[in-house]
């Protein structure tokens, strides 16, 4: 089947080829389709949403779109839906000037965020999977078929956000992976194989829900 990827991610195109080998996945820029709808959703499953109808609207062909990000517990579940925007505690939301900052800077300052709150101990209540340093991320898949014909998945990816910058390890994956550690694997999401990350990741298990309804 061919489907369209809404998103200008490489590494999510990557990771999409491997997940639904067998079919033919493409991104906008493939095409030279100019690809880049307002996000105004306050939720993952809107935001994925919005850009899989956006892209549908031009290529009138299967879209699959999701919006992921990093959810740390003790930030009350923040940068969230922002997480590639974010730019620090002043800028949760991202720049009024739309800029980026890099993902290294993004990575020290999740950081920093959540050693000063801890320090604070002005935590929001809740459980805290692997305790206070717990995160998760979250991903809301889309397969947009037509304006009536919509499937959805949303899974988590839990693990613990590292105290200190310079213990960022491994060179896979991509974003917030090097900083985001595994208990139970004793490795960052940075150092799994791409066969592991695949099989345990939030987008895994969105992808595997959706592959179930893709082979009906």
């Amino acid at each position: 089947m061919r489907i369209y990827l809404a998103t200008g991610n490489k590494n999510k195109k990557k990771e999409m080829c491997e997940l639904l080998d067998g079919h033919t996945i493409l991104i906008p820029s493939d095409e030279g389709i100019d690809f880049n709808p307002d996000e105004t959703g306050t939720t993952f499953y809107e935001n994925s949403l919005i850009k899989a109808r956006a892209l549908y609207e031009t290529v009138r062909c299967p879209v699959i779109a999701d919006d992921s990000g990093i959810c740390v517990d003790a930030l009350g579940g923040a940068p969230g839906i922002y997480s590639s925007r974010y730019a620090g505690p002043l800028f949760m939301r991202g720049k009024p000037d739309n800029s980026r900052i890099s993902q290294e800077e993004q990575n020290i300052m999740l950081i920093d965020q959540l050693n000063e709150a801890l320090r604070q101990g002005n935590l929001p209540d809740g459980e805290y999977l692997h305790g206070e340093r717990s995160c998760h991320y979250t991903c809301a898949m889309v397969m947009y078929c037509g304006a009536d014909r919509i499937f959805a998945a949303q899974e988590t990816f839990e693990g613990i956000l590292i105290d200190d910058i310079k213990n960022q390890a491994g060179d896979g994956g991509f974003g917030y992976d090097p900083i985001v550690f595994l208990p139970e694997y004793g490795r960052t999401v940075a150092q799994l194989t791409a066969d592991e990350k695949n099989n345990i990741s939030h987008r895994g298990k969105a992808v595997r829900a959706l592959k179930r309804i893709i082979g009906e």
